[in-house]
């Protein structure tokens, strides 16, 4: 009897689990997913018509002579931007707008961080305090502008504290002092933007595994070192976005609260440049001057993302 001896390496059939492969058959191609680009076209043709769209109107507008909507237009080249860099109502705003950024910024953002630690923790009442904290998001801005200037006129209930205290040399006209209106106007950003920032980081700190805190404090750090040592590098991207968010927030969403509040005012001592846009094309009837300097706001937001970006990115 002749026995059959397997050739080592060789698989025997039926063991392995595979099929023996016929000759000249090709895998089939899988087919390709079809739809997905056809369903982005509307969001798409959304972003070009209000998005791109008056971006771009924004730079032609800003090399016409246009004095109001009805009037005729001509071709002013780099008038429009001689005009504005002559104007020193526009460095006013320029150091306005510097200012509230220098100041209301850093405070939102640290304090926000602060609170959201302190949420994200989950004191007693946790839940009431984020609810407490969506306040100020809840308000329309005219209402909160009433608020404050309640709060910030000559009668109003910061200089009745300040007489009740008798501290009535340190009561002023808030909204109508050169050297105070920018402040209050400040005031109302940190404000009105802390308790919302504050939900963000609660939100994004939840998520934080809570071994990493466990594993600071057994090593001996206390709640401080902790909050920045251990939790903030690990959002530290998160918090690059939220200020940028904030950023562009109170650069170009300052107009309203000084419109409601102090009209630019005393003089240019509160005018920032997002108002002077407004002032410009809706009260002096000068489209080409605004939107010069909105070409010029666009510029500086589009390099304060980049600036932000760069120092909130990781290191790791």
């Amino acid at each position: 009897m002749t026995t059959l001896t397997p050739t080592p390496g060789a698989a025997e059939p039926g063991l392995t689990g595979t099929p023996p492969r016929t000759a000249g058959r090709r895998p089939r191609p899988r087919p390709r997913k079809q739809g997905g680009t056809i369903l982005a076209v509307p969001a798409l043709v959304w972003y070009l018509v209000f998005m791109v769209g008056p971006m771009v109107a924004i730079f032609v507008i800003a090399a016409l002579r246009w004095p109001g909507m009805l009037q005729p237009v001509s071709f002013a080249g780099l008038g429009n931007l001689r005009a504005v860099l002559d104007d020193p109502v526009f460095w006013a705003a320029v150091r306005n707008t510097a200012v509230q950024l220098a100041v209301a910024l850093p405070i939102m953002i640290v304090c926000a961080y602060m609170v959201g630690y302190y949420v994200a923790q989950r004191p007693p009442g946790h839940r009431v305090i984020r609810y407490l904290l969506f306040v100020p998001g809840l308000i329309s801005t005219p209402a909160k502008a009433m608020v404050f200037y309640a709060a910030l006129s000559p009668d109003g209930l910061l200089n009745g504290a300040l007489e009740s205290a008798g501290l009535s040399s340190l009561t002023d006209a808030w909204l109508a002092s050169p050297s105070t209106a920018l402040a209050c106007l400040i005031a109302l950003d940190v404000w009105a933007g802390i308790g919302f920032t504050a939900v963000l980081f609660a939100a994004r700190l939840g998520s934080v595994p809570d071994e990493l805190g466990e594993a600071a404090q057994l090593d001996g750090a206390g709640h401080w070192r902790t909050m920045w040592r251990v939790h903030f590098p690990v959002i530290r991207d998160y918090v690059g976005v939220v200020t940028m968010l904030q950023f562009l927030w109170t650069l170009f969403g300052s107009a309203q609260h000084v419109l409601l509040l102090t009209q630019g005012g005393p003089g240019s001592s509160s005018t920032t440049l997002s108002f002077l846009v407004y002032q410009k094309a809706f009260i002096a009837a000068d489209l080409g001057y605004s939107q010069t300097v909105g070409v010029l706001l666009f510029l500086a937001g589009l390099a304060g993302l980049l600036t932000i970006r760069r120092l909130f990115r990781q290191t790791y």
